[in-house]
């Protein structure tokens, strides 16, 4: 079974939905450990209840990111994780940081990548008037939301909608398909091929990466 360390700085929603796939049987990982560069970080609460490790380390007592990162990779690795999955981690990584972990660092960003990069991105489909948005989890690399997309959750936008209700609807995808990332990876399934993810299995699962949410 492979060790997962989780990284949030706040609430930590699709840390939580993990650990309900886990507690449910299907996410067959160890969560090692939950780490958070806020102290008073919500979701470390949570994951103490869980029983699991929790370790805080706050940014601004570094005095720079990549002292931050150092000290970050160190508190990681003390946990020997096989992945570590970023989970509403709001930090702007260093390379040295994200080459540290290359092909074990996932992320989740709410929007459809490569559109929407950066924060803000459901107003910004908005305004851009766009009838599709959603989320991507990917392969982190050195450029910011960029990376190779593992599995992508498309939902409708409707002439109502705003912000938070738009940002709503993309979360619950996003509770459904991190897990679904991070169990491929500890099911030894993703393949990186060339800047692409493979999914090792059948046609209909491979095909299944974009799913619409109907109202």
């Amino acid at each position: 079974m492979k060790n997962i360390v989780i990284l949030i700085s706040g609430r930590g929603s699709n840390m939580e939905a993990m650990l309900a796939e886990r507690a449910a049987g299907r996410l067959p990982v160890n969560i090692a450990a939950v780490i958070s560069n806020r102290p008073d970080a919500k979701g470390l609460e949570t994951a103490a209840r869980a029983g699991i490790a929790t370790r805080s380390l706050d940014h601004k007592a570094f005095a720079g990111r990549e002292a931050f990162d150092e000290a970050l990779a160190a508190c990681i690795d003390e946990f020997s994780p096989d992945l570590v999955v970023l989970a509403g981690f709001m930090r702007i990584l260093t390379p040295a940081f994200v080459g540290r972990y290359e092909g074990r660092l996932l992320n989740i960003h709410p929007s459809l990548l490569p559109s929407f990069p950066g924060l803000h991105t459901h107003q910004r489909a908005l305004d851009e008037g766009v009838r599709i948005h959603g989320c991507t989890v990917h392969f982190v690399t050195a450029a910011l939301d960029h990376g190779p997309v593992v599995i992508q959750a498309a939902v409708p936008v409707f002439d109502d909608d705003t912000e938070d209700s738009l940002a709503a609807r993309v979360l619950r995808q996003e509770h459904r398909i991190y897990p679904q990332a991070v169990r491929w990876f500890a099911e030894d399934r993703l393949q990186l091929d060339g800047g692409r993810v493979r999914v090792a299995g059948t046609q209909v699962e491979q095909t299944a990466l974009i799913a619409p949410e109907i109202r």
